[in-house]
């Protein structure tokens, strides 16, 4: 028993990505690495500054980050001063 050979159904959509610029970003200023910490202590954003701050200091990327736990952050029951990252 055959199958006929049917062309391949796709749907129409436009690409995500036309006319924008992909690949590597520019590192950010130190301006700005200030300006969005400034920003999330106003709003009282504890865990998305905690994540920015961790993501300078490590070099990391932040999807990296994200997950990681609150348990890899903490010992004893208090939060760590200094996390290491293995």
């Amino acid at each position: 028993m055959e199958t006929p050979n049917l062309p391949a159904i796709r749907a129409v959509r436009p690409v995500w990505n036309k006319g924008r610029i992909v690949g590597q970003k520019r590192p950010l200023k130190p301006k700005h690495v200030c300006a969005i910490r400034v920003r999330l202590e106003f709003a009282e954003s504890h865990r998305d500054l905690t994540l920015v701050n961790m993501a300078i200091d490590s070099k990391l990327r932040g999807c990296d980050l994200v997950r990681m736990k609150v348990v890899d952050v903490m010992a004893l029951g208090q939060i760590k001063e200094r996390a290491s990252i293995l």
